[in-house]
């Protein structure tokens, strides 16, 4: 479409101001674009932004204010009557365009080099032109020894992995522009053990020799979109043969029908048309009728290359028209394609989230129902019945699984409480078929068959049945092999329903579990459901290892420790009842050893190679919830690097260095220490943006330089960030002698006025850049705890007491001198737990699954979800008008 209706473009930014808030922001903010798009009709409006975008030499804001204009445009666009394949081919052109640009620059800033060797191969709705509004790309990155630009002395596949990670960051990293695409680079050839970009020939051999099925379906969609796409087409053409197989035996078609009834159990998950509605996985959903589609193609492509298109509306044409299906299927099936994606779109317009899921609440459903131009949610759940019924049932023709041992599975499913007992049979059936990868070996099904009936009992009976079943399902998929787990729950009855429980509850430690099943051996032993130990005791049973332990197998053993206590700590808050702020202490306390003996080591093994700077030793300062010892499970580390000693002293070792080089390297070791995954996982994610000067400045500085910032140069917010300041690494003289200036510096006189309107624009600040993700974003929201944490600073700031890192204690002494109402000290306490829970069971901040609600109702001291919302609100009121009149906001 060229030009769009005046009216049609009116009613859309009304609909979108009023029920999408991702694009009411850049209504308000960028006016311009929608004058252009109006009065020059969508794709000059994009070309014009494309054409900006090119002539930006800052490739990070050009392509996120570029993607600012495609999302502001499509939308409306879209909303306004553009057809489906206009606003999907947009959207890809603009993937396409952008990771082409990403590749570019990433060769470019490796020395000016032209982008040859490296090339991008779409896959999935990219590939086949069908970008969602909010998607992620797949993309396979290949390159070519023999071509890519790489440095002296750096090998081609060193090379083309740093070249990778410069695209991803390039494109998805978050600026204050946002960011570009998502990408996901886990459907590249055997994603385990390959790099991030992979050797052509290695791909090559791969698809030729070693291809699972599902990898022949992924490349119907395959296109070569960026980058080299001479190297990628020749890619394509060389593994034609894999995709589209000439001839087709029966052993191909059990193929295929497996892999269709793979696709219906891994992602139906038994969901039926009303709110809370995947409208991708389930029945009668997207991916039904695009699975539907590609099993037709792979059976009939091989003979008849007119069917092989990448596109779901081109390929059910093909296939109508090639006699493969009914004309009429294929009419019914497209109809409902382009109303699910279209709905889906809506979905995605509100907030920027992929997510396919309709929504619960019935005013937020009833927000995508207006979007989508309904009346409310229930008109548009009919609107949607007579397709999402004609697509499943087409679908269930596909599926020809036979009935073998029915009867004697459906007698143990039958006693448990599944909300869709069919769909929990399927996958059960798949686990005992060694259809899943870990069953495939005999024993492995032995085990199994020997814990199932318990299995399926405790799943049956946990708080939310499918949910348990479903998490299992993927915990049993990630593993080398499932045999152990099988067996361990054999031994250990009592461990299967906790199992349940926990997959029920708390997807974290869901996933957890999903990377490490070994985790739950740590709930056999008794002490499981204790507070961890001091500090001291954990750091001393960490640091002793096996004679002969290197470094990195300390590192590994730490990383292990760590990832089983905080495992058991949110199991004693999941399983065991533990109040949520005992929990938070104990990661505090797990983060801490943690840091002891990871710094500690590491000091030595620098040591070793560059000595020691005289009279000289790393200090580490941590800040937020580190400094104040209550972490969450999802909870980073903010820590500051200092030094003591002259900045001039050289290291007395075989490799000396200048003191600032030596402890800024140090520093960078222990960081990485910290936070770079090794072999069995990460650790923690480390924050050191709050050292002087920020990003900008020294990684480590000198105490004294330390003292002359904050004395000098600090704003408000930093000394804000003193307030929590806790010195946990270094000698006992060094740590006292930091901790005399964070004394000098928060006793400092101030300007209370000053002081006031510093936090009060700070506090805005915090509000534009980090809007809360809902309700119940305890930390975010509007009487919230930054509000809570806010007030208790600038009253210690502008007071001159209550200065302690542990904010219940300042609370307490802040109430003592009459400062704070009598009821603070509870309100900032519940959301404390309702933080350190919820980050536990609802990671994204969104209400909780119904069986979900008494749990976290009940950790955080009330008797049901209704009673804690009313005191929620009660304390976020609290907060918010003693956080207005501690500011003079009042």
């Amino acid at each position: 479409m060229s030009r769009l209706d005046p009216s049609a473009l009116s009613d859309a930014v009304a609909r979108a101001e009023a029920y999408s808030p991702f694009l009411r922001q850049f209504i308000r903010q960028r006016p311009e674009l929608i004058e252009r798009l109006l009065h020059d009709g969508l794709a000059a409006m994009l070309a014009s932004a494309a054409e900006a975008s090119q002539d930006d030499s800052n490739i990070m804001r050009a392509l996120r204010r570029e993607r600012q204009a495609v999302s502001l445009g499509v939308a409306l666009a879209d909303l306004a009557g553009a057809s489906f394949e206009t606003v999907t081919e947009a959207l890809t052109d603009f993937a396409d365009r952008a990771l082409d640009r990403a590749i570019t620059a990433a060769i470019a800033e490796r020395g000016d080099a032209p982008p040859v060797g490296f090339a991008a191969i779409a896959l999935g709705k990219q590939g086949s032109r069908e970008l969602n509004y909010s998607s992620d790309i797949d993309p396979i990155l290949l390159f070519d020894p023999a071509v890519l630009p790489h440095r002296p002395r750096e090998e081609p596949v060193e090379a083309a992995v740093r070249i990778a990670r410069r695209v991803v960051a390039l494109l998805q990293e978050r600026t204050a522009d946002g960011y570009v695409l998502r990408v996901d680079l886990r459907l590249r050839p055997a994603a385990e053990v390959t790099p991030l970009a992979v050797p052509i020939d290695l791909a090559i051999t791969h698809y030729e020799a070693s291809a699972l099925p599902w990898e022949r379906a992924a490349f119907i969609r395959a296109r070569a979109a960026s980058g080299d796409t001479e190297l990628g087409q020749s890619f394509l053409d060389h593994i034609r043969p894999f995709v589209w197989r000439r001839a087709l035996d029966f052993g191909a078609l059990r193929e295929i029908r497996a892999l269709s009834r793979r696709i219906r159990e891994h992602h139906a998950q038994g969901q039926t048309l009303g709110p809370g509605y995947d409208l991708k996985r389930g029945r009668g959903g997207i991916r039904e009728v695009e699975f539907f589609t590609q099993i037709h193609q792979l059976i009939h492509g091989g003979r008849l290359p007119s069917v092989r298109a990448p596109a779901t509306l081109d390929a059910l044409t093909a296939l109508a028209e090639a006699g493969v299906i009914e004309a009429d299927e294929a009419a019914c099936l497209a109809q409902a394609y382009r109303l699910l994606r279209t709905v889906e779109h809506r979905l995605q317009m509100v907030d920027d989230q992929q997510t396919h899921r309709l929504p619960l609440e019935v005013e937020a459903l009833d927000g995508v129902a207006g979007l989508a131009g309904h009346s409310n949610g229930a008109d548009l759940v009919a609107a949607l019945a007579p397709s999402v019924e004609a697509v499943g049932r087409i679908y269930d023709a596909l599926d020809e699984a036979d009935g073998s041992d029915a009867p004697a599975l459906d007698d143990i499913i039958r006693q448990a409480r599944f909300d869709d007992p069919a769909a929990a049979r399927l996958r059960i059936q798949a686990w005992r078929e060694g259809r899943t990868r870990t069953t495939r070996s005999d024993a492995a099904r032995a085990a199994l068959e020997a814990v199932l009936p318990a299995l399926i009992v405790a799943f049956g009976s946990a708080p939310v049945p499918d949910m348990a079943l479903n998490r299992f399902d993927d915990l049993v998929a990630r593993l080398p092999s499932a045999v152990n787990l099988f067996r361990l729950l054999e031994a250990r009855p009592a461990l299967i329903g906790q199992l349940g429980t926990i997959l029920s509850h708390a997807p974290r430690l869901a996933d957890a579990l999903s990377r490490r099943a070994t985790l739950l051996d740590g709930l056999i032993d008794v002490s499981a459901l204790e507070p961890p130990p001091p500090v001291e005791a954990l750091a001393e049973a960490w640091a002793r290892g096996e004679r002969g332990d290197d470094y990195q197998a300390l590192l590994d053993r730490v990383r292990i420790a760590v990832g089983e206590r905080r495992f058991q700590l949110g199991a004693q808050l999941i399983i065991g009842g533990v109040d949520p702020i005992e929990v938070g202490r104990g990661y505090g306390r797990v983060a801490e050893a943690a840091l002891r003996v990871v710094a500690t080591a590491t000091v030595a093994e620098f040591e070793a190679i560059h000595g020691r700077i005289p009279g000289g030793e790393l200090v580490i300062l941590a800040l937020g919830r580190m400094g104040g010892g209550v972490l969450t499970d999802a909870s980073d580390l903010d820590l500051i690097f200092l030094f003591t000693g002259e900045f001039l002293v050289e290291s007395d070792g075989g490799k000396p260095l200048g003191a600032t080089t030596y402890f800024n390297r140090l520093a960078q070791r222990v960081t990485a220490a910290l936070s770079v995954p090794t072999a069995v996982g990460p650790l923690y994610d480390v924050d050191t943006r709050l050292r002087p000067s920020g990003n900008q400045g020294l990684l480590a500085v000198s105490t004294d330089s330390f003292a002359r910032y904050e004395a000098e140069s600090a704003w408000t917010w930093e000394h804000m960030a003193l307030t929590r300041a806790r010195p946990l690494f270094g000698s006992e003289a060094a740590r006292s002698a930091v901790q005399d200036i964070i004394d000098t510096t928060l006793h400092k006189p101030i300007e209370r006025d000053r002081l006031a309107a510093d936090v009060a624009k700070m506090r805005l600040d915090v509000a534009a850049h980090k809007p809360p993700a809902g309700l119940l974003d305890v930390k975010l929201i509007e009487g919230g705890l930054v509000d809570a944490e806010f007030a208790i600073h600038l009253l210690q700031l502008r007071e001159k007491l209550a200065f302690h890192p542990d904010l219940g204690r300042a609370i307490a002494a802040l109430q003592d001198a009459g400062l704070l109402d009598a009821g603070f000290d509870k309100a900032f306490a519940l959301l404390t737990r309702m933080l350190v829970t919820l980050r536990l069971v609802s990671p994204q901040s969104t209400e909780p699954p119904p069986a979900s609600r008494s749990l976290v109702a009940t950790r955080c001291g009330h008797e049901d979800w209704d009673d804690l919302m009313m005191a929620y609100a009660d304390a976020r009121d609290l907060v918010a008008r003693e956080w207005r009149r501690v500011a003079g906001l009042e």
